[in-house]
């Protein structure tokens, strides 16, 4: 069930004896949007990205197929300004600033969690407050029941997209205080799929009416993760390894009848390794360390140099270091102060012609604060980001030093205990990524940090009744109001890998969120309905200082990729151990990448339809799983991206085995 607060303190008994999950009340006052549990196998998602789309406020950037780039944009502040935390440490990309959410299964995941402006504790690194909108990506923690020491889940998944998607992942009891976990996963595809070509000319007449097949979207990928986790009097900690490979071909846009394959190669591998440690050190103070090393590497080739421009044949390192100290104190029951300090280190390499190398080195610094005074809440932060860059050649950045603030309250009234009341400000910027300012002949060293400020009003009801059919209802209405100054926005041009920045200045951006679920029960089947809607109006508002008129033709319109209206609607029906699934997506009229809303940039609504349903069984005194899925049922033709065409109706099986 979608939930729109965090977990209580408090879990099951088997799992506080294999992992320490020692919280603290933070007094959260901003609910979450959360996935969580079974529903994440239930819902028709491969990937994260995928599973977010059920989220309000979110645009998912797709395109296409199982290689292609996946992306998320909250309340349309940009990809950039979007924090993804893997077991509470960011995933990082100095590079470009994007998170590929492709990469990241659910097979692992405990909890998908978003959070607009910021999670609302303040016992968190210093990034966790450097972000517009966060999603937090929690791994599965070791459970055993009774005397078990261990636990063994195969999975296999087939799709009509000739997937081959087999995984494991194997969990083990050390002893009363430790406990180990490895998984592995290797997903194939030739990424064969028919899609629908259809486009007008300016005029209205049709240019293009046709279906074909694509042939560029196949994927090799293995990925393969531990995790070593322990609880201490008072405390926690955990270590755990990352990896990702994968060969796979980056769609090309579909134009003027190209279909054939003629996209281009990517092979990636990405490392990481990440630690933490907790303890409450005193009765009124607790601590917290993280630290983590990332090493990313990319090989990409311009697959048919011909119909490319600036050809590309290049190879890309990252390299990541990260250390964070927290710490908080509380002085009462209803106060507590917190501070936080980050440092991190990002280097890139690039075989590209007079490339500057880049080093950045980033420290930041939090104090927050959060009080409670009877059914008031208060929460208020500052954070100071300061910067500096090296290169081995050409100019390089200035440096950077800011500090911006963010506050947050709720209020519940005693004459409502259902209701809660709350509203939030937030300023808060992010820097231009090493692609922004050092990409050869592209990069320009002298662009600004890209600032939003987030205005935020809105209410949540949360009631349950003892009836038989009904019982309970919860509704979250969110208005806002988003700021974005110097805004930048990253186009793909002649593929995937070469980017164009464009700075729109000034966008305004007013919006509402709206989730509403219940539960009932007919008889004996469960129903959960789930729906979620968005509003955004996201206008560019440049105003040019310079020669020239002094607005665009596309002053007052809305920004590219931007629907006005989107919404999801889930039901989940549950009868003995019998499970469906239905749910659809619409994403309204939206304008491509040209910025003018004229009809020739014109991109149609598109919705889809999913059903699954599941069964489980008992073999052999084990559990064991199946799911089948028909995921866009009435087979529409569409794009998320302009001439980026997704699947069309496609199926899936999924086998899952317990030892």
């Amino acid at each position: 069930m979608f939930s729109q607060t965090k977990k209580k303190d408090t879990i099951k008994e088997e799992a506080i004896k294999a992992v320490n999950i020692y919280k603290k009340n933070f007094k959260e006052i901003l609910p979450a949007q959360i996935l969580q549990g079974e529903e994440l196998e239930r819902l028709s998602s491969h990937s994260v990205a995928d599973a977010l789309r059920y989220f309000s406020g979110v645009q998912i950037k797709d395109y296409g197929g199982m290689g292609g780039l996946k992306t998320v944009n909250i309340r349309s502040m940009g990809s950039q300004h979007v924090g993804v935390f893997y077991d509470g440490i960011q995933l990082g990309n100095a590079q470009n600033g994007l998170v590929d959410l492709g990469r990241y299964s659910l097979d692992d995941l405990e909890e998908i969690s978003l959070y607009n402006g910021q999670k609302s504790e303040i016992f968190q690194p210093a990034k966790d407050f450097g972000a517009s909108g966060s999603i937090y990506l929690q791994p599965k923690t070791p459970v055993f029941t009774g005397n078990k020491k261990t636990n063994l889940l195969i999975r296999a998944k087939s799709a009509s997209i000739d997937l081959f998607n087999p995984s494991f992942r194997l969990e083990q009891k050390i002893s009363k205080r430790i406990s180990a976990s490895v998984s592995a996963e290797f997903l194939q595809s030739d990424g064969l799929y028919k899609f629908y070509y259809g486009r007008k000319n300016p005029d209205g007449s049709v240019a293009a009416d046709t279906i074909s097949k694509r042939y560029d979207s196949d994927i090799k990928a293995k990925r393969f993760e531990t995790a070593l986790n322990g609880t201490l009097n008072n405390g926690s900690w955990n270590i755990r390894g990352y990896g990702y490979i994968s060969n796979r071909g980056i769609p090309a846009p579909i134009v003027k009848y190209r279909f054939k394959a003629r996209g281009a190669r990517m092979r990636d591998e990405n490392y990481f390794v990440q630690a933490n440690f907790r303890k409450k050190l005193f009765p009124k103070f607790e601590t917290q360390l993280k630290a983590k090393f990332a090493y990313d590497y990319t090989y990409f080739n311009d697959t048919v140099l011909s119909q490319a421009q600036y050809p590309a044949k290049n190879t890309y390192i990252q390299r990541e270091v990260y250390f964070s100290s927290s710490n908080i104190y509380t002085i009462n029951s209803n106060w507590d102060v917190s501070v936080s300090g980050d440092f991190q280190y990002n280097n890139l390499d690039a075989d590209l012609r007079d490339f500057s190398y880049p080093t950045r080195y980033t420290t930041l610094v939090a104090l927050a604060t959060t009080y409670q005074w009877n059914r008031l809440k208060f929460l208020g932060s500052l954070l100071g980001s300061f910067t500096s860059e090296d290169v081995k050649m050409n100019f390089k950045a200035d440096d950077r030093r800011e500090w911006t603030p963010a506050f947050f309250i709720s209020y519940q009234p005693v004459s409502i205990p259902e209701l809660t009341l709350r509203a939030f400000y937030k300023n808060i910027f992010r820097l231009p990524t090493f692609n922004d300012l050092y990409y050869t002949s592209v990069g320009n060293t002298f662009l600004r940090p890209e600032f939003t400020h987030q205005y935020d009003l809105g209410f949540t009801y949360q009631k349950k009744y003892d009836k038989s059919l009904f019982k309970g209802l919860y509704i979250k209405v969110d208005g806002y109001y988003n700021r974005v100054t110097d805004k930048i926005v990253a186009i793909p041009t002649t593929n995937m890998f070469r980017w164009m920045m464009l700075n729109l200045g000034k966008v305004e951006i007013i919006g509402a969120d709206v989730n509403v679920q219940t539960e009932m029960m007919l008889g004996a089947v469960k129903v959960r309905p789930l729906l979620s809607y968005t509003y955004q109006s996201a206008k560019d508002k440049t105003i040019n200082d310079g020669p020239g008129p002094k607005t665009e033709t596309y002053y007052g319109q809305q920004i590219p990729y931007t629907p006005r209206h989107s919404a999801s609607f889930t039901l989940m029906a549950d009868y003995k151990d019998w499970s469906f699934n239905y749910s659809t997506i619409y994403v309204g009229e939206r304008y491509d990448g040209q910025q003018d809303n004229i009809r020739f940039n014109y991109i149609q609504p598109w919705y889809t339809h999913d059903l699954s349903v599941q069964r489980k069984f008992s073999l052999s005194g084990h559990p064991f799983k199946i799911n089948l899925e028909m995921n866009n049922v009435f087979n529409q033709y569409y794009d998320v991206v302009k001439n980026y065409p997704m699947p069309g109706r496609n199926f899936r099986l999924t086998l899952n085995f317990t030892l």
